[in-house]
């Protein structure tokens, strides 16, 4: 299986900004720079990609392919943005990209639904430039890269979020975000996991890396884990398995929540950060 000898991630899209330079918004980009070439794993919900992308010395226009985590908008907003400046690009998705979803909530007997869904057409995409490589399997899409495709949920305790629904022929149903996938850059030293929202569940996704990579060797896991919108229980036993992990590293953002970052940080002590804008890792 192929390795990375040197990789670096830079995070271009967050909620926190904590360098005084960048664009906070909410939402998650990461840039990866390996030996092989450069990738954008998400694109932020369009604020701050191409300013933050400038600010921290990284180009788009090099950029070889584009993989998408889900079809939330603070995930894929930007990738018009990207297209403006890189005009041809491979983009790796579930073809559940493109559902139009909704957060449902209800509040003194009202009920409000606010579409999050990507905020483009496929079509549009297309025309700025797009290529679709949509796809629901486990697959390598660079040298050492994969993507996770559909993640089983195999935990009695992830249970998702119960606000988040999808609409097909006039019906709003319970999304279960079969789209949700993570990116996965196999290193000499470790598996490097890269999240979005981790919907299907951080243990879930990781597990299911373990068995798929034959590798439960976790180098370091960053991003969102969606733990900071989740019920207490599912936090406890997240965190409690986590430590049963052998992960060297943490570096958790976005809607892990900042209260929940910081639990994480206590818990993990010196080997967790929160992973704001500007943040760099080497590996």
């Amino acid at each position: 299986m192929a390795a990375i000898k040197k990789t670096k991630i830079t995070i271009l899209c967050e909620n926190v900004v904590s360098n005084l330079r960048g664009i906070g918004e909410h939402g998650f980009s990461a840039y990866i720079e390996t030996e092989k070439g450069s990738y954008l794993f998400d694109t932020g919900s369009g604020l701050g990609i191409l300013y933050n992308a400038r600010i921290f010395g990284k180009d788009l226009h090099a950029t070889k392919q584009v993989f998408l985590s889900h079809g939330h908008y603070d995930h894929t907003g930007g990738l018009a943005r990207v297209l403006e400046v890189n005009h041809r690009l491979d983009v790796y998705a579930h073809p559940a990209v493109f559902d139009e979803k909704f957060k449902v909530t209800k509040e003194q007997g009202r009920i409000d639904k606010e579409y999050i869904g990507i905020p483009y057409t496929r079509s549009f995409l297309e025309r700025q430039g797009a290529t679709f490589q949509l796809r629901k399997t486990f697959q390598e899409v660079a040298h050492g890269i994969f993507l996770t495709g559909e993640i089983p949920r195999s935990t009695d305790f992830e249970r998702g979020d119960t606000r988040l629904f999808v609409k097909k022929g006039g019906r709003f149903l319970p999304d279960t975000l079969l789209d949700d996938q993570a990116l996965i850059i196999n290193t000499r030293k470790g598996l490097v996991v890269v999240l979005g929202c981790a919907h299907a569940g951080t243990i879930n996704t990781l597990q299911y890396i373990a068995k798929r990579m034959g590798n439960s060797h976790f180098l370091a896991v960053i991003g969102g884990t969606h733990l900071g919108f989740l019920e207490e229980t599912q936090l406890e036993r997240s965190i409690e398995i986590l430590h049963e992990m052998d992960i060297k590293f943490l570096g958790f953002s976005h809607c892990t929540g900042v209260m929940v970052a910081q639990r994480l940080a206590h818990e993990f002590k010196g080997n967790c950060v929160y992973a704001a804008v500007g943040t760099t890792f080497e590996f």
